[in-house]
């Protein structure tokens, strides 16, 4: 067992366990290892090991790395976790089976052209700035509804959940029960919150899908 399995062992007993303490049933939370910056040497260990769901943050570096590791393994589902630009939607459409970053209208109706175009829907999620960070992406807590609604009627976009990053200098917790709150209201049934210092809590509130990193590949 390499450093990574071992980890990735124990990070898979730990949300084992948290979904235990939740009352929740176990598998209902999907942990999405999130791959950025580590290589097909880093990651083929861990897919060895039964790992399948994986998260990147860049369209140019996963398809360098994943078409070749698909090869061997085809059942891969890839989720883009980090910020898309309009330009890359055609490649992001192709390669991705998950996007969690939808944030603004030029990206809803570059998507909508891509999937209409290749015949292939990624599922969507929307990006929720929870703590209304100037730097960081995502529609803010007050626009979400109407940009859900704008992107389901004028985009004609089926969207799946939200997603959100909390600030690092504040308490998760808030900010995973106002993304549920707003999921909630909009009929939205997945949930991905939740890294490697706080998917315990996520899952508490009811996280859907984790993403862990550092957790299991190691500091970067």
């Amino acid at each position: 067992m390499s450093d990574a399995t071992a980890r990735l062992a124990e990070v898979r007993l730990a949300i084992a366990r948290a979904e235990a303490d939740a009352h929740r049933p176990t598998g209902s939370v999907t942990l999405v290892a999130v791959s950025k910056t580590f290589g097909p040497e880093a990651i083929e260990p861990v897919l060895a090991w039964g790992q399948r769901v994986f998260g990147e943050n860049r369209v140019q570096e996963a398809q360098g790395k994943w078409p070749g590791l698909k090869e061997t393994y085809p059942d891969i589902e890839l989720h883009l976790i980090g910020p898309l630009q309009s330009n890359k939607a055609k490649e992001a459409v192709a390669l991705f089976d998950a996007i969690h970053t939808v944030d603004r209208p030029s990206i809803a109706q570059a998507l909508a052209r891509e999937i209409a175009r290749q015949g292939k829907a990624p599922r969507l999620l929307v990006q929720v700035n929870t703590g209304e960070e100037e730097q960081k992406a995502g529609v803010s807590p007050q626009e979400a509804d109407a940009f859900i609604a704008a992107c389901r009627q004028e985009h004609g976009l089926e969207i799946e959940g939200l997603m959100c990053i909390p600030p690092v200098d504040q308490s998760p917790g808030p900010h995973f029960a106002l993304l549920a709150k707003i999921a909630r209201r909009n009929g939205l049934a997945v949930l991905s919150m939740g890294m490697s210092s706080d998917f315990e809590t996520a899952i508490e509130v009811g996280a859907t899908h984790v993403r862990v990193g550092s957790a299991i590949f190691g500091a970067r």
